[in-house]
């Protein structure tokens, strides 16, 4: 069976992650390698004010992980994610074929989404179309 490439976004308990992120990176690699994935990006995103409580939680830290695994995996690293006290939440997404270099480019930091690498990494905005001339 052929590997997929998936993104995760894992909700942290700002409790337990914000003094020790790489802690939970290590805790987040481990449940991601027990279950045969090969981590492909991995980062922090942003530490935000939750819209509502979550597990008692007012605030979490969302961790962007990209990883390749076969589609049986996807259950065991929910199921671990699930049983581990530091995550509160995941949400796991294929990734389209088409998609995983841009978008493995943009997690690592690098040029795409949007940006024009030979203006040195500044967004060439969008043209807006002339409008149609009516005679006067």
């Amino acid at each position: 069976m052929p590997a997929n490439v998936y993104e995760c976004m894992f909700l942290l308990d700002t409790n337990k992650a914000a003094g020790d992120i790489a802690g939970a990176q290590a805790q987040i690699h481990a449940i991601l390698e027990r279950n045969h994935a090969e981590v492909l990006a991995s980062r922090p995103w942003d530490e935000r004010r939750l819209p509502y409580p979550i597990k008692g939680h007012k605030k979490g830290l969302y961790y962007l992980t990209y990883f390749r695994a076969e589609g049986p995996a996807v259950a065991g690293i929910e199921r671990d994610a699930a049983l581990n006290e530091t995550i509160l939440r995941t949400l796991v997404l294929h990734v389209r074929p088409q998609l995983v270099e841009p978008m493995l480019n943009v997690a690592r930091g690098g040029a795409g989404g949007g940006q024009d690498e030979d203006s040195g990494g500044a967004a060439t905005p969008a043209r807006s179309p002339k409008p149609p001339s009516r005679p006067i």
